[in-house]
């Protein structure tokens, strides 16, 4: 399992690349989040709605309450286009991350 840091750091742009697929609620992030990292990445409502009460705030995604035919009300996130832009510059900063870890490793002696 990553870190908490590691994790926390990467929260924003996990949060952001799953609403540039589109509109989604709170269990169905959770649930993608930990699909997509094979059950690496375990999040909690605790760690997920206050990043992304946040990024609202910060004018990078909006919400909207829905009641969809099962019943159930649900608080459904979108993308806005300073959040598209927000994750154009995440992918550059992790992408450069990764290509020095990568270049590090492969001469690393471990």
């Amino acid at each position: 399992m990553p870190s908490k840091d590691l994790v926390a750091a990467s929260s924003t742009p996990i949060i952001l690349a799953i609403l540039a697929r589109g509109e989604s609620y709170g269990y169905e992030i959770l649930k993608e989040v930990r699909d997509v990292s094979g059950g690496e990445l375990e999040w909690t409502d605790g760690m997920l709605y206050p990043l992304l009460h946040r990024l609202e705030r910060k004018g990078l995604i909006r919400s909207r309450w829905e009641t969809p035919k099962s019943g159930r009300r649900r608080k459904y996130y979108r993308l806005l286009g300073r959040g598209k832009t927000e994750l154009v510059a995440e992918k550059k900063r992790w992408i450069a991350v990764h290509g020095t870890l990568t270049r590090l490793w492969k001469e690393a002696r471990v």
